[in-house]
Protein backbone atom coordinates (compact mmCIF):
# COMPACT_ATOMS: atom_id res chain seq x y z
CA UNK A 1 0.00 0.00 0.00
CA UNK A 2 1.00 3.42 -1.10
CA UNK A 3 1.25 6.39 1.39
CA UNK A 4 0.03 8.52 -0.87
CA UNK A 5 -0.25 6.79 -4.71
CA UNK A 6 0.72 9.16 -7.34
CA UNK A 7 1.55 6.54 -9.64
CA UNK A 8 -2.69 5.60 -9.54
CA UNK A 9 -3.36 9.28 -10.11
CA UNK A 10 -1.67 9.10 -13.32
CA UNK A 11 -2.40 6.33 -14.55
CA UNK A 12 -5.98 7.56 -14.37
CA UNK A 13 -5.03 10.69 -16.28
CA UNK A 14 -2.33 9.44 -18.31
CA UNK A 15 -3.86 10.04 -21.47
CA UNK A 16 -4.83 13.51 -21.20
CA UNK A 17 -1.61 14.34 -19.06
CA UNK A 18 1.18 12.99 -22.15
CA UNK A 19 -1.27 14.46 -24.50
CA UNK A 20 -1.19 18.01 -22.45
CA UNK A 21 2.70 17.58 -22.15
CA UNK A 22 3.05 16.55 -25.83
CA UNK A 23 1.55 19.53 -26.54
CA UNK A 24 3.68 22.23 -24.95
CA UNK A 25 7.07 20.39 -26.76
CA UNK A 26 5.21 20.54 -29.46
CA UNK A 27 5.26 24.63 -29.23
CA UNK A 28 8.11 25.24 -26.99
CA UNK A 29 7.18 27.58 -24.62
CA UNK A 30 8.41 26.26 -21.92
CA UNK A 31 8.70 29.31 -19.46
CA UNK A 32 5.39 31.44 -18.72
CA UNK A 33 3.42 29.68 -22.01
CA UNK A 34 0.19 29.73 -22.54
CA UNK A 35 -0.92 26.47 -20.34
CA UNK A 36 0.59 29.07 -17.21
CA UNK A 37 -2.18 31.93 -18.06
CA UNK A 38 -4.58 29.14 -18.93
CA UNK A 39 -3.88 27.51 -15.36
CA UNK A 40 -3.85 30.77 -13.66
CA UNK A 41 -7.52 31.63 -14.79
CA UNK A 42 -8.59 28.09 -13.97
CA UNK A 43 -7.18 28.60 -10.60
CA UNK A 44 -9.37 32.10 -10.15
CA UNK A 45 -12.27 30.04 -11.32
CA UNK A 46 -12.12 27.86 -9.26
CA UNK A 47 -10.94 29.55 -5.57
CA UNK A 48 -13.40 32.44 -6.36
CA UNK A 49 -10.51 34.93 -6.25
CA UNK A 50 -10.09 37.77 -8.71
CA UNK A 51 -6.47 37.09 -9.37
CA UNK A 52 -3.64 33.93 -9.24
CA UNK A 53 -0.27 34.58 -9.69
CA UNK A 54 1.99 31.24 -10.36
CA UNK A 55 5.04 30.57 -8.93
CA UNK A 56 7.96 28.04 -8.77
CA UNK A 57 6.88 26.27 -5.46
CA UNK A 58 5.24 27.35 -2.07
CA UNK A 59 8.19 28.08 -0.04
CA UNK A 60 8.48 31.26 -2.54
CA UNK A 61 4.79 32.08 -2.86
CA UNK A 62 4.81 32.80 0.95
CA UNK A 63 8.07 35.00 0.40
CA UNK A 64 5.94 36.96 -2.61
CA UNK A 65 3.50 37.41 -0.17
CA UNK A 66 5.72 38.71 2.43
CA UNK A 67 7.25 40.98 0.12
CA UNK A 68 4.02 42.31 -1.65
CA UNK A 69 3.09 43.25 2.18
CA UNK A 70 6.42 44.67 2.77
CA UNK A 71 7.45 42.72 5.76
CA UNK A 72 10.50 43.66 6.98
CA UNK A 73 12.99 43.99 10.02
CA UNK A 74 11.01 44.89 13.29
CA UNK A 75 7.71 43.42 12.32
CA UNK A 76 5.95 40.41 13.99
CA UNK A 77 4.18 37.63 11.94
CA UNK A 78 2.11 35.40 13.85
CA UNK A 79 2.30 31.78 12.39
CA UNK A 80 1.08 28.33 13.97
CA UNK A 81 4.21 26.84 16.03
CA UNK A 82 2.77 23.37 14.65
CA UNK A 83 3.41 23.42 11.36
CA UNK A 84 6.22 22.75 8.65
CA UNK A 85 9.18 24.94 8.61
CA UNK A 86 8.62 26.87 6.05
CA UNK A 87 5.91 28.81 7.43
CA UNK A 88 8.45 29.97 9.74
CA UNK A 89 11.33 30.45 7.77
CA UNK A 90 9.97 32.82 5.40
CA UNK A 91 9.61 34.88 7.83
CA UNK A 92 12.80 35.03 9.41
CA UNK A 93 13.92 34.94 5.53
CA UNK A 94 12.43 38.87 5.57
CA UNK A 95 13.94 39.72 8.19
CA UNK A 96 11.03 40.08 10.21
CA UNK A 97 10.54 37.83 13.70
CA UNK A 98 7.96 34.88 13.96
CA UNK A 99 5.73 34.75 16.48
CA UNK A 100 4.57 31.39 17.26
CA UNK A 101 0.70 30.79 18.26
CA UNK A 102 -0.25 27.66 20.16
CA UNK A 103 -2.95 25.10 18.36
CA UNK A 104 -6.17 24.88 18.62
CA UNK A 105 -7.25 21.35 20.59
CA UNK A 106 -9.34 19.70 18.27
CA UNK A 107 -8.69 21.01 14.54
CA UNK A 108 -4.77 21.41 15.04
CA UNK A 109 -5.16 24.75 13.46
CA UNK A 110 -3.92 28.08 14.86
CA UNK A 111 -5.64 28.82 18.20
CA UNK A 112 -7.29 32.20 17.82
CA UNK A 113 -7.52 32.63 21.52
CA UNK A 114 -3.97 32.33 21.93
CA UNK A 115 -3.14 34.59 18.62
CA UNK A 116 -4.70 37.55 20.27
CA UNK A 117 -3.01 36.63 23.66
CA UNK A 118 0.04 36.58 21.61
CA UNK A 119 -0.41 40.00 19.78
CA UNK A 120 -1.18 41.59 23.08
CA UNK A 121 1.81 40.52 24.24
CA UNK A 122 4.03 41.83 20.97
CA UNK A 123 1.84 45.10 21.67
CA UNK A 124 2.79 45.45 25.66
CA UNK A 125 6.56 44.31 24.86
CA UNK A 126 6.87 47.34 22.36
CA UNK A 127 10.04 45.99 20.60
CA UNK A 128 8.28 44.65 17.43
CA UNK A 129 5.40 45.83 15.17
CA UNK A 130 2.62 43.52 14.86
CA UNK A 131 2.68 43.39 11.04
CA UNK A 132 0.86 39.98 9.71
CA UNK A 133 -1.17 37.03 10.64
CA UNK A 134 -0.09 33.65 8.63
CA UNK A 135 -2.56 30.94 9.08
CA UNK A 136 -2.11 27.55 7.97
CA UNK A 137 -4.99 25.42 6.85
CA UNK A 138 -3.40 22.38 7.99
CA UNK A 139 -4.04 18.44 7.19
CA UNK A 140 -6.55 20.09 4.90
CA UNK A 141 -8.92 21.75 7.06
CA UNK A 142 -8.81 26.08 6.83
CA UNK A 143 -8.02 27.65 9.81
CA UNK A 144 -11.03 29.42 11.70
CA UNK A 145 -10.79 32.58 9.28
CA UNK A 146 -13.97 34.06 10.97
CA UNK A 147 -12.29 34.45 14.42
CA UNK A 148 -9.07 35.21 12.91
CA UNK A 149 -10.43 38.19 10.56
CA UNK A 150 -12.06 39.61 13.54
CA UNK A 151 -8.51 39.65 15.53
CA UNK A 152 -6.87 41.00 12.42
CA UNK A 153 -9.52 44.02 11.85
CA UNK A 154 -9.33 44.88 15.18
CA UNK A 155 -4.96 45.17 15.80
CA UNK A 156 -5.05 46.39 11.90
CA UNK A 157 -3.21 43.22 10.32
CA UNK A 158 -2.72 41.66 7.21
CA UNK A 159 -3.80 37.95 6.77
CA UNK A 160 -1.92 35.44 4.65
CA UNK A 161 -3.76 31.94 4.28
CA UNK A 162 -1.06 29.07 3.79
CA UNK A 163 -3.71 27.10 1.73
CA UNK A 164 -1.09 24.78 0.73
CA UNK A 165 -2.42 21.38 2.27
CA UNK A 166 -5.96 22.90 2.39
CA UNK A 167 -6.62 23.68 -1.01
CA UNK A 168 -10.12 22.44 -1.99
CA UNK A 169 -11.19 23.01 1.30
CA UNK A 170 -14.15 25.21 2.60
CA UNK A 171 -15.66 27.32 5.28
CA UNK A 172 -19.99 27.98 4.50
CA UNK A 173 -19.42 26.64 0.63
CA UNK A 174 -16.46 29.82 0.29
CA UNK A 175 -13.44 27.86 -0.71
CA UNK A 176 -9.46 28.05 0.85
CA UNK A 177 -7.33 30.49 -0.94
CA UNK A 178 -9.95 33.03 -0.58
CA UNK A 179 -9.99 34.14 2.95
CA UNK A 180 -7.29 36.24 3.38
CA UNK A 181 -5.26 39.33 1.45
CA UNK A 182 -3.05 37.21 0.31
CA UNK A 183 -3.15 33.24 0.14
CA UNK A 184 -0.77 30.99 -1.58
CA UNK A 185 -0.64 27.59 -2.43
CA UNK A 186 2.52 24.53 -2.87
CA UNK A 187 1.76 22.51 -6.09
CA UNK A 188 4.22 20.16 -4.31
CA UNK A 189 3.38 16.30 -5.60
CA UNK A 190 2.16 15.47 -2.16
CA UNK A 191 -0.29 18.05 -1.87
CA UNK A 192 -3.85 17.92 -2.69
CA UNK A 193 -3.39 19.24 -5.82
CA UNK A 194 0.18 18.48 -7.45
CA UNK A 195 2.30 18.53 -10.02
CA UNK A 196 5.05 16.86 -10.90
CA UNK A 197 7.68 18.57 -9.57
CA UNK A 198 7.68 21.96 -7.86
CA UNK A 199 5.56 24.87 -8.10
CA UNK A 200 3.19 27.39 -6.08
CA UNK A 201 0.97 29.95 -6.81
CA UNK A 202 -0.81 33.20 -5.11
CA UNK A 203 -4.30 34.37 -4.73
CA UNK A 204 -5.92 37.71 -4.22
CA UNK A 205 -8.80 40.03 -4.57
CA UNK A 206 -6.40 43.21 -4.09
CA UNK A 207 -5.69 44.31 -8.20
CA UNK A 208 -2.21 46.11 -6.38
CA UNK A 209 -1.36 43.13 -4.98
CA UNK A 210 -1.50 41.03 -8.16
CA UNK A 211 0.46 44.05 -9.65
CA UNK A 212 3.03 44.08 -7.55
CA UNK A 213 3.40 39.68 -7.14
CA UNK A 214 3.61 39.61 -10.85
CA UNK A 215 6.27 42.38 -10.73
CA UNK A 216 8.12 40.43 -7.89
CA UNK A 217 8.31 36.80 -9.44
CA UNK A 218 10.00 37.98 -12.16
CA UNK A 219 13.09 39.90 -10.90
CA UNK A 220 10.58 42.85 -10.27
CA UNK A 221 9.99 43.60 -13.78
CA UNK A 222 8.54 46.66 -14.85
CA UNK A 223 7.62 47.16 -18.64
CA UNK A 224 9.85 44.60 -19.95
CA UNK A 225 12.34 42.20 -18.96
CA UNK A 226 15.29 44.93 -18.95
CA UNK A 227 13.32 47.69 -16.73
CA UNK A 228 13.49 46.34 -13.23
CA UNK A 229 11.73 48.55 -10.95
CA UNK A 230 12.02 47.36 -7.99
CA UNK A 231 14.27 44.28 -6.22
CA UNK A 232 12.43 40.61 -7.25
CA UNK A 233 13.08 37.12 -7.24
CA UNK A 234 13.39 34.30 -10.16
CA UNK A 235 9.86 32.20 -9.23
CA UNK A 236 8.17 31.05 -12.30
CA UNK A 237 5.82 27.95 -12.59
CA UNK A 238 7.25 26.02 -15.71
CA UNK A 239 4.99 25.29 -18.68
CA UNK A 240 5.10 21.54 -18.27
CA UNK A 241 3.90 22.00 -15.10
CA UNK A 242 0.85 24.03 -15.77
CA UNK A 243 -0.02 21.62 -18.37
CA UNK A 244 -0.16 19.11 -15.76
CA UNK A 245 -2.04 20.86 -13.33
CA UNK A 246 -4.87 21.67 -15.56
CA UNK A 247 -5.65 17.95 -16.16
CA UNK A 248 -4.97 17.79 -12.59
CA UNK A 249 -7.23 20.38 -11.57
CA UNK A 250 -10.24 19.12 -13.84
CA UNK A 251 -9.76 15.81 -11.65
CA UNK A 252 -9.98 17.60 -8.80
CA UNK A 253 -13.59 17.69 -7.32
CA UNK A 254 -13.85 13.65 -7.85
CA UNK A 255 -11.02 13.04 -5.81
CA UNK A 256 -12.13 15.38 -3.40
CA UNK A 257 -15.46 13.35 -3.32
CA UNK A 258 -13.29 10.32 -3.14
CA UNK A 259 -11.01 11.96 -0.06
CA UNK A 260 -14.19 12.64 1.89
CA UNK A 261 -15.48 9.34 1.55
CA UNK A 262 -12.21 7.47 2.76
CA UNK A 263 -12.38 10.02 5.44
CA UNK A 264 -15.63 9.10 6.42
CA UNK A 265 -14.58 5.66 6.26
CA UNK A 266 -12.08 6.10 8.52
CA UNK A 267 -13.79 7.99 11.23
CA UNK A 268 -16.34 5.23 11.89
CA UNK A 269 -13.79 2.79 12.04
CA UNK A 270 -10.90 4.12 13.95
CA UNK A 271 -12.96 6.69 16.53
CA UNK A 272 -13.21 4.22 19.12
CA UNK A 273 -9.84 3.94 19.48
CA UNK A 274 -8.35 6.76 18.96
CA UNK A 275 -9.11 10.49 18.73
CA UNK A 276 -10.40 11.19 15.05
CA UNK A 277 -9.74 14.43 13.38
CA UNK A 278 -12.47 17.46 13.87
CA UNK A 279 -14.39 19.04 11.07
CA UNK A 280 -16.29 21.83 12.32
CA UNK A 281 -20.05 22.62 11.29
CA UNK A 282 -19.88 24.08 8.28
CA UNK A 283 -16.56 23.33 6.95
CA UNK A 284 -15.32 20.68 4.22
CA UNK A 285 -11.37 19.49 4.71
CA UNK A 286 -9.57 17.94 1.81
CA UNK A 287 -7.93 15.90 3.72
CA UNK A 288 -4.03 16.72 2.38
CA UNK A 289 -3.96 13.97 5.72
CA UNK A 290 -6.00 11.87 7.84
CA UNK A 291 -4.33 12.54 10.69
CA UNK A 292 -5.30 10.48 14.18
CA UNK A 293 -3.79 11.08 18.29
CA UNK A 294 -2.95 8.22 19.75
CA UNK A 295 -1.36 6.93 22.66
CA UNK A 296 1.93 5.11 22.74
CA UNK A 297 2.54 5.98 18.73
CA UNK A 298 5.03 3.83 17.91
CA UNK A 299 3.52 0.98 19.10
CA UNK A 300 0.35 2.02 16.98
CA UNK A 301 2.76 2.46 14.08
CA UNK A 302 4.76 -0.63 14.15
CA UNK A 303 1.50 -2.20 14.38
CA UNK A 304 0.62 -1.25 11.28
CA UNK A 305 3.63 -1.52 9.69
CA UNK A 306 3.53 -4.89 10.51
CA UNK A 307 0.14 -5.46 8.40
CA UNK A 308 1.47 -3.51 5.38
CA UNK A 309 0.62 -0.03 6.02
CA UNK A 310 2.37 2.94 5.94
CA UNK A 311 2.05 6.22 8.57
CA UNK A 312 3.30 9.19 8.50
CA UNK A 313 4.48 11.89 11.36
CA UNK A 314 3.40 15.41 10.26
CA UNK A 315 4.60 17.21 12.83
CA UNK A 316 7.38 15.59 15.12
CA UNK A 317 8.86 18.98 16.24
CA UNK A 318 7.42 22.29 16.23
CA UNK A 319 9.19 25.43 15.23
CA UNK A 320 9.38 26.97 18.63
CA UNK A 321 12.00 23.58 19.41
CA UNK A 322 13.66 24.08 15.83
CA UNK A 323 17.64 24.55 16.16
CA UNK A 324 17.02 27.37 14.02
CA UNK A 325 14.77 29.50 16.42
CA UNK A 326 16.77 28.71 19.52
CA UNK A 327 17.20 32.41 19.76
CA UNK A 328 13.82 33.21 20.44
CA UNK A 329 13.89 31.98 23.86
CA UNK A 330 11.15 29.36 24.41
CA UNK A 331 11.15 26.46 26.53
CA UNK A 332 9.08 23.10 26.77
CA UNK A 333 5.41 23.74 28.09
CA UNK A 334 5.11 27.50 26.11
CA UNK A 335 2.90 25.73 23.87
CA UNK A 336 1.39 22.76 25.21
CA UNK A 337 -1.48 22.14 22.71
CA UNK A 338 1.41 22.14 19.72
CA UNK A 339 4.05 19.63 21.79
CA UNK A 340 1.28 17.56 23.17
CA UNK A 341 0.13 17.15 19.54
CA UNK A 342 3.53 16.68 18.22
CA UNK A 343 4.49 13.66 20.11
CA UNK A 344 1.10 11.82 20.00
CA UNK A 345 -0.14 12.36 15.78
CA UNK A 346 0.10 10.38 13.24
CA UNK A 347 -1.24 10.14 9.86
CA UNK A 348 -2.71 7.04 7.36
CA UNK A 349 -2.83 6.78 3.77
CA UNK A 350 -4.80 9.23 1.88
CA UNK A 351 -5.33 10.08 -1.41
CA UNK A 352 -7.62 10.47 -4.44
CA UNK A 353 -7.57 6.63 -5.48
CA UNK A 354 -7.71 5.22 -2.35
CA UNK A 355 -10.35 2.48 -2.61
CA UNK A 356 -12.96 0.78 -0.22
CA UNK A 357 -10.62 -2.26 0.30
CA UNK A 358 -7.45 -0.47 1.06
CA UNK A 359 -9.35 1.95 3.84
CA UNK A 360 -10.77 -1.23 5.12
Amino acid sequence: MQFIDLAAQYQHLKTKIDTRIAAVLEHGQYIMGPEVQELEAALSDYVGVKHTITCANGTDALSLALMALDVKAGDAVFCPTFTFFASAETIAFAGATPVFVDSDEKTFNICPVDLENRIKQVIDAGELKPKVIMAVDLFGLPADYPAIKEIADKYQLKIIEDAAQGFGGEIDGKRAGSFADIATTSFFPAKPLGCYGDGGALFTDNDEYAALLQSLRVHGKGKDKYDNVRIGMNSRLDTIQAAILLEKLAAFPTELENRNRAAKNYTNDLQSQFVAPFVPEGYLSSWAQYTIQVDNREQVMQSYKEQGIPTMIYYGTCMHQQSAFEHLGHKEGDFPIAEKLAKSVLSLPMHGYLCADSVE
